[in-house]
This record gives structure tokens, C-alpha cells and sequence, in this order.
């Protein structure tokens, strides 16, 4: 039918179920799952899955299985068998590593080797993407479509979602406006929004930047704490202000404000990351006990903007390599790093300690 949902508008019902707490089905290759995201199940919807017989596995990343020293046979996942006992406290103490230092011995917690992990690593994708922690509770069913159907259920067929979950959604440009800044008069707001239903991105556009020259540009990431109320745990808000100023003074200028906080992993477990953090972990391995990577942001996204603006070269303000070549790699010719070496204060020598040891910043 025409109105029947697209494989993105899916997607999307997905990410929000999950959040939700809502149970979702995916399916692959003869098999299915119900999935529940571990951060939103409750007690009652533990009891309902229970209900319905078999064994329940929890799906955690091979980064949080390193901390737990829990085998991970797969490459992105691992599959813990659920202890017929195991409350939601259990699963949250699995999934969450706020109280590992207090109780650090979990297990021991056995992990599948046989079959496939392929709906496990998509439902940890899933909950990634919709800014939880990277776990998600699986309960294997017969007839996924059907299972689905009958309990109004969203289904995700993940032969061809898989790549999907993985994907960039296109962009559109939705608005543009003139917005007179303190750095200059004459600034203009861009903003993207992708298909997908995704947090939209933003282009401050300085000046009148000739398209056919590089345009002095910036890459940045959306930080709520340093932006908008001055935290001094990062070098952000500083980064941030410095670079429009550069554009100012240069007349010219693009600064992509990108929807990708904590370094893609969203606000609320960026505080979590912070609060291990206090525990004396540094930046990089508290996203690896979270679960995550040291950096789950999309630079491909900047790229996109950029291109779509009708700017192919850029002199970059960034401190980072990375960004360097993640532009190189998406059709951007980066011509020159230009260093923004800000903001740094007694709070937060050691978070930018570890980016130049851990993640090759020049600093």
C-alpha cells in the first residue's frame, strides 16, 4: 500500500519505542527477536517477556564485555545468557557501569557462541541511535511478522536494515533566515534536517564565502555543558566562540553546529561517562565501560552540509586529524588545518591530556 511505512519511517518508530520502553521486533534470515532496550525495561515488561517461555539473552558491545571480562565470540556484540532469577536490577547493573567499582563482580556470566549475532548487534545499533546505553534485553519468538502484527508491534526486517542502521540519512535544507551575530552582521542560519526523523544540524554561515575558494570552516560538535552554561570540564564553549570570531575578523566563514553530543553518544550518558569520570576513569575509558567507542560522531554529515552549500574546499579549525580525513574521505579538500588551541583551565587538563595521548589531538 502507499501509505505503508518506509523502511527509514521504521526505523525511526524503532528508535522511539526503545525509548519508550515498547517492545520491538527484528527479524533476519528465518529468525526473530522481541527487543526491548535494557535502560527502559521495566519490571512489568521483564515479567511479560517471561511469560512467554524461552531464554532471554542480554545484548551488551564487546567494549562493555571487556570490562566485565565477559567472552564476546562476535565482533560488536555479545550475547549473556539471563540468569532465570535475574531481576531488572541485574540488567541494569550488566548494561550500566555507574555501580561496577561498588559491585564489581557481575558474574560469572555466560555468553552464547553458537548461532547468529546479527539481531543482537542491530538492536545494540538501535539503541545507540536513539542515545541509550548500548544494550538491549532479546527474547527469540517464531514468525516475527506475524508476532508483530498480532501484538501491534513495529517490525524490522533486517535484511535490508541492517546497512540502513548504519547509514546517513539524507538531508534536507529546511529554513534559512539572516541572523546579525555579535562576531558579524552578517550571519545566516542554515538548517538540515534528515529523513530519517533525526535531530536536525545547523550551518552559520558568515560573510558571503566565495564557493569557488576554501571557506574557513569548523566541525563543531553540540555541547550543552560547555556552549550554553560555561562547564570548564571540556575546551567547547571556548572552541566554539573562538571560531566564529575568526570568522569574523576573516569576513567569511561556515560554522556547522552538528546534533552530536558527548562525541555522538548524547547528553545523558555523556553525564554518565562524567560520573565515572569522578571515579578517576579518563574520557576514553569511560566511554569503553559504557559500551561505546572512543567516538561514535558521523563526520560524514559535515561533509554532506558542506557539499550541499556548494562549498568544496575548507580551511579547517580543528585540533583533530581525524576530522581531516574524514573530510578528505567525503569530498571535502581540506587545505589547511588551522590550530584552535583554547580554553584550556585547571578542570580540564587531563580530559585534554588524554585527546592528545588517546585520540591524536595536536594540542
Amino acid at each position: 500500500m502507499p501509505l505503508t511505512p518506509t523502511l527509514s519511517e521504521r526505523l525511526a518508530r524503532a528508535r522511539a519505542d526503545l525509548r519508550m520502553g515498547a517492545p520491538i521486533v527484528l527479524s533476519k534470515a528465518g529468525e526473530s527477536a522481541l527487543v526491548i532496550a535494557s535502560e527502559t525495561l521495566t519490571p512489568a515488561r521483564l515479567s511479560d517477556l517471561r511469560e512467554l517461555g524461552g531464554p532471554l539473552i542480554l545484548a551488551i558491545t564487546t567494549r562493555r564485555a571487556e570490562t566485565l571480562k565477559a567472552r564476546a565470540y562476535d565482533t560488536n556484540a555479545a550475547r549473556i545468557v539471563v540468569p532465570s532469577d535475574a531481576d531488572t536490577r541485574w540488567i541494569y547493573a550488566v548494561a550500566d557501569p555507574e555501580n561496577d567499582l561498588r559491585t564489581p563482580m557481575k558474574g560469572p556470566l555466560k555468553t552464547l557462541r553458537e548461532g547468529a549475532s546479527c539481531i543482537a548487534k542491530s538492536a545494540i545499533g538501535l539503541a545507540k541511535a536513539a542515545r541509550l546505553l548500548p544494550s538491549a534485553v532479546l527474547l527469540p519468538i517464531e514468525n516475527g511478522v506475524a508476532f508483530a502484527h498480532e501484538n501491534d508491534l513495529t517490525h524490522v526486517p533486517l535484511e535490508d536494515a541492517e546497512a540502513e542502521i548504519d547509514a546517513m540519512s539524507p538531508l534536507t535544507l529546511v529554513a534559512s533566515a539572516r541572523v546579525p551575530l555579535e562576531v558579524s552582521e552578517a550571519g545566516r542560519l542554515h538548517v538540515f534536517r534528515p529523513l530519517d526523523g533525526g535531530e536536525e544540524h545547523y550551518a552559520v554561515e558568515i560573510g558571503r564565502p566565495d564557493r569557488g575558494k576554501p571557506v574557513l570552516s569548523r566541525l563543531h560538535s553540540a555541547c550543552f555543558t560547555g556552549d550554553l552554561i560555561g562547564s570548564l570540564k571540556c575546551d567547547c564553549g571556548p572552541q566554539l566562540r573562538a571560531a566564529l570570531a575568526a570568522m569574523g575578523e576573516n569576513g567569511a566563514g561556515v560554522l556547522l553546529y552538528l546534533n552530536q553530543e558527548g562525541r555522538g553518544i548524547g547528553l545523558a550518558n555523556k553525564m554518565r561517562a562524567y560520573s565515572l569520570q569522578d571515579q578517576g576513569f579518563d574520557t576514553v575509558q569511560a566511554n569503553h565501560r559504557l559500551g561505546f567507542e572512543d567516538d561514535e560522531r558521523d563526520f560524514r554529515i559535515g561533509a554532506e552540509i558542506l557539499k550541499r552549500m556548494g562549498f568544496q574546499s575548507v580551511n579547517l579549525l580543528t585540533n583533530n586529524p581525524v576530522k581531516v580525513e574524514m573530510m578528505q574521505a567525503n569530498g571535502i579538500q581540506v587545505v589547511e588545518r588551522v590550530p584552535l588551541k583554547v580554553g584550556e583551565n585547571a578542570h580540564n587538563h587531563a580530559y585534554l591530556a588524554t585527546k592528545a595521548a588517546k585520540s591524536g589531538h595536536l594540542l
